[in-house]
């Protein structure tokens, strides 16, 4: 693993993982279900991670959406790479929506909707709010 994913919370924030890739729910939530894809390699640029992880994201985009879809129903999901304070290859998955949605007792509208992601008005999510997120979203998973 690398700094950026220990910065999310690793290993407590884990909801999946594949071979070059891990998702980690976002210890801020802009949205209920929001999370980080990050590559798991020391890579700081796209254009460095080995061909077998862009291979895997074949596999690991339809993951993300088939779980994000059980889980918040999203109207759209964002793909955010940044990468602006955090150097190492990630994604920020935002689910979004019109409205409200609610995922193990958390409850969240989209205050950017329909516009760009308010990423400043997020929630900041205590530990038991992580461990009852990530549970549904690991088992949204498989």
């Amino acid at each position: 693993m690398n700094a950026t994913i220990d910065k999310f919370g690793y290993p407590a924030t884990r909801v999946a993982e594949w071979t070059h890739w891990i998702a980690l729910l976002r210890p801020a939530q802009p949205t209920v279900g929001s999370l980080v894809l990050a590559a798991k390699s020391d890579a700081t640029a796209f254009s460095d991670l080995p061909a077998e992880a862009f291979a895997e994201l074949a596999q690991v985009i339809p993951a993300v959406e088939q779980a994000l879809g059980k889980t918040v129903s999203p109207d759209k999901l964002n793909y955010l790479m940044l990468m602006m304070v955090d150097p190492h290859v990630h994604y920020h998955v935002i689910p979004r929506h019109a409205g409200e949605r609610t995922l193990a007792g958390v409850t969240r509208g989209d205050a950017g909707w329909p516009g760009v992601p308010n990423l400043g008005d997020a929630h900041a999510l205590d530990a038991g709010e992580i461990e009852r997120l990530g549970a549904a979203l690991r088992e949204a998973f498989g």
